[in-house]
């Protein structure tokens, strides 16, 4: 990864209340993102950890309800949770879906769902 790349939420911030479906816009620093498969120095793709920490840094991000895949190259999504406490993270992906060195992630937001 560049030095310097982030990622990161550009909404909901951390302790927002809201409601479903959730709309969610992810930003990145330092890194171009890019669809999943194109093999380009310091780019990668969005992953979203809904309610779970970061995966083994060494294998491909799983994909199931927890880990949500944007090989599209999207920067944004509109998520059904259930009402209450969810964490949400972000991490970054390379061409293969494996975690960057060092990893790119954001910090862990908390939201709540009405």
């Amino acid at each position: 990864s560049a030095d310097g790349a982030s990622v990161f939420f550009r909404t909901p911030a951390d302790g927002d209340t809201v409601s479903t479906p959730v709309r969610i816009e992810f930003g990145a620093d330092e890194m171009a993102i890019v669809k999943a498969g194109v093999a380009a120095e310091h780019s990668g793709h969005h992953h979203l950890l809904v309610d779970t920490g970061l995966p083994d840094p060494t294998l491909p991000i799983p994909a199931d309800a927890n880990h949500i895949h944007f090989g599209d190259g999207s920067t944004s999504t509109e998520i059904s949770l259930d009402p209450g406490e969810h964490t949400l993270q972000l991490l970054l992906g390379d061409h293969l879906h494996i975690p960057h060195d060092p990893p790119v992630s954001s910090e862990v937001i908390t939201i709540t769902v009405e």
